[in-house]
């Protein structure tokens, strides 16, 4: 009886002893390959998943990541939009598959992309997969626009602050949601997406 006594004193005290274990993952920091393309790949697939998923797979051929793109959509509810998908199959192939026959890229199609994306806020966000995460009004995975442009009306730094944000990505200010970084996203679309999210009201 006193052995058990004893024990059950021992192991109480060693209880005031411990403490509670915090793990830190590291930031999730992977971003595609920069290449013609690496903007939709970003924006539309670490929405999801992390760059190991593409980057580990086996060296194959296009019709390996036209089908993977396909059974990302009809699946898993990708919403990769449908002028997308030639272009970001092209840049899977050639970036982390084989050179193979039908691996050259559509250069219309990135080139249409390009053009059409830089005008508007809307169609920056729409390039870069944003508004996977994003909605204007509502809570998806990130925070609304609205809410970002409420956070920093008041604020003179707003814009450094979003711009770094959409650059290097990163956790903590809404949660401990992970949001990708897009260094890729340039200088003069950064301002327009930066404008239109500060304008949401």
């Amino acid at each position: 009886m006193k052995r058990i006594y004893f024990a059950m004193i021992l192991s109480v005290a060693l209880a005031g002893f411990a403490a509670p274990v915090k793990i830190e993952l590291p930031a999730e920091t992977g971003a595609f390959k920069l290449a013609p393309g690496a903007e939709l790949a970003n924006g539309q697939c670490l929405s999801c998943h992390s760059i190991e998923y593409v980057s580990t797979q086996p060296l194959l051929p296009r019709a390996f990541w036209a089908s993977s793109v396909k059974k990302m959509q009809e699946k898993y509810g990708a919403p990769v939009p449908a002028d997308q998908v030639d272009a970001l199959v092209n840049y899977l192939t050639l970036n982390y598959g084989t050179n193979g026959p039908g691996a050259t890229p559509s250069t219309t199609t990135n080139a249409a992309l390009a053009t059409a994306s830089s005008g508007n806020g809307p169609s920056v966000a729409t390039k870069y997969g944003c508004l996977n995460c994003h909605n204007v009004s509502v809570k998806i995975v990130g925070p609304a626009y609205k809410d970002i442009a409420d956070k920093y009306r008041n604020d003179a730094g707003a814009k450094a602050k979003i711009e770094d944000q959409v650059h290097k990505g990163g956790s903590g200010k809404w949660g401990p949601v992970i949001m990708p970084p897009f260094p890729q996203v340039t200088t003069e679309e950064t301002k327009v997406l930066t404008d239109w999210i500060l304008a949401q009201k």
